[in-house]
């Protein structure tokens, strides 16, 4: 029996039905990954699988590393064939991993290949059957946007960024909506050694000088609306923890000030700045009608002499341990006093806080939209079958699973979007599971219809692009 089969993860005919008649071919919108716009712009291609899969992809390098291969074949100078030979060697040892389950969809959906399994024996015929696609010109970056059905994907942007790419997608109307998502960490980062040549560019992109806090507030703003008309509706923000300290506009100009001045800033300083900012920029979200997304609870950079060696987002990243409930409460408390809180999705990377996201939400849903405040999708080290399991339920237990706007990819990588199948296969056996076990109706009608809005209909209802 094939690996990659039609009933992969479909554990009973209910699950099978399900997913065949109700998820398989809904339209994918991707609203949280890290694709390139240029690359989709250009239209990017690849030379062979390894420059698709290898390149830039932290997950498989933390795999190999692990497994004992030498960075030479991982970031290093190696042969494309030789990195793909020590990745397919590394294939048997993945077992349970959720790699071993995204990269064999990729071959089965992408190349054709559904019949092997990949390893270290059967690594050149692999490399030579991906790469007969691959020289027939059918991978491409938007080629494969195209044939995985996706209708929106929303890029992940800093706001000094030109957005030229997303311009001249939408200007040649490209099939698959391409929008920015506001990602302004860089902007808080006052403790960082970049940060002053940061708010330099940031004078440059706005078109002021930002010599104080009110300066740097009002380009901030510029920023922010160039991005909503270039059809931005989503933030996101990668946070430790939530920033909840409290603070008087008069204490951050102070602050800001002896910043831009070189000067020493307490750690309670720290936090009452980006307090602030993360005040600021709620409100501007709520204003444009934008959703608000928070990636909480990684922990990155930890390998010092690696991140010197080859730089940020390389596979030495970690989850982290901090307490979210309280600074959580107490940010969103100040966002929704003040009338400015909008759509917003958690998403926590600590499962053992899954508990504590799915209650929050319902302290400040207010009616105004349903499924206001969102529990974002298993991420990262979660967006595996445990996580996702797991994700859905507590949300389930503790919320709305129906209002869940569903998966993502949150990727750099264009084969991704079998993550989105993935998703709807496993979300298709839980519901499928409990139908057979008598626990929610053996109806179809209602069932499949949850199947049909998580998949698809409730992103699409909920950011209204």
């Amino acid at each position: 029996m094939k690996f990659i089969n039609d009933d992969f993860l479909l554990e009973n005919d209910e699950a099978k039905k399900l997913y065949n008649e109700y998820a398989s071919n809904q339209p994918i919108i991707d609203y949280h990954c890290h694709l390139s716009p240029q690359e989709i712009a250009e239209d990017k291609k690849w030379d062979n699988i390894a420059q698709i899969w290898l390149g830039g992809d932290h997950y498989k390098w933390r795999c190999m590393r692990t497994n004992g291969v030498d960075e030479k074949y991982i970031t290093g100078d190696g042969s494309d064939r030789d990195k793909f030979q020590k990745f397919a060697e590394t294939m048997p040892y993945l077992l349970r991993n959720p790699m071993y389950h995204w990269c064999h969809l990729e071959l089965a959906r992408y190349f054709g290949i559904d019949d092997l399994v990949l390893n270290g024996d059967t690594a050149q015929e692999v490399w030579d059957r991906c790469q007969k696609v691959i020289d027939k010109g059918g991978i491409s970056a938007r080629q494969l946007m195209i044939d995985s059905n996706v209708k929106t994907v929303c890029t992940t942007d800093d706001p000094i960024d030109t957005l030229e790419y997303h311009s001249s997608l939408a200007e040649e109307g490209f099939q698959v909506k391409v929008l920015p998502a506001w990602r302004p960490d860089k902007v808080m980062a006052i403790d960082k050694s970049f940060w002053g040549d940061y708010i330099l560019s940031l004078s440059k992109a706005a078109g002021i000088d930002i010599r104080d806090y009110a300066s740097l507030i009002k380009a901030i703003e510029i920023r922010h609306q160039f991005f909503h008309n270039a059809g931005c509706r989503l933030s996101d923000h990668g946070l430790e923890t939530c920033y909840a300290s409290a603070y008087t506009e008069d204490e951050v100009a102070l602050i800001f000030n002896k910043a831009l001045a070189g000067e020493g800033l307490t750690d309670d300083q720290i936090d009452q700045f980006k307090t602030a900012l993360m005040v600021h920029f709620g409100r501007l979200d709520a204003e444009k009608g934008w959703t608000k997304q928070i990636h909480l609870g990684a922990l990155r950079n930890n390998n010092s002499k690696m991140f010197e060696k080859i730089g940020p987002d390389t596979g030495f990243d970690s989850i982290d341990d901090k307490n979210i409930a309280g600074p959580l409460s107490a940010y969103l408390n100040m966002l929704n006093s003040r009338d400015q809180l909008p759509r917003t999705i958690l998403y926590n990377l600590n499962p053992r806080d899954n508990e504590v996201i799915a209650t929050m939400l319902g302290n400040f849903q207010d009616g105004s939209v349903a499924g206001k405040l969102q529990m974002g999708s298993g991420w990262w080290f979660l967006d595996q079958k445990d996580g996702m399991e797991r994700q859905m339920e507590a949300l389930s237990q503790l919320g709305l699973l129906r209002r869940f706007v569903g998966m993502l990819t949150d990727s750099r990588s264009f084969l991704s979007y079998t993550r989105h199948e993935y998703f709807r296969r496993i979300l298709c056996s839980i519901l499928g599971k409990d139908m057979e076990k008598g626990l929610i109706p053996h109806d179809y009608t209602l069932v499949g219809a949850m199947v049909r809005e998580i998949s698809y209909e409730n992103a699409r209802d909920y950011f209204g692009f």
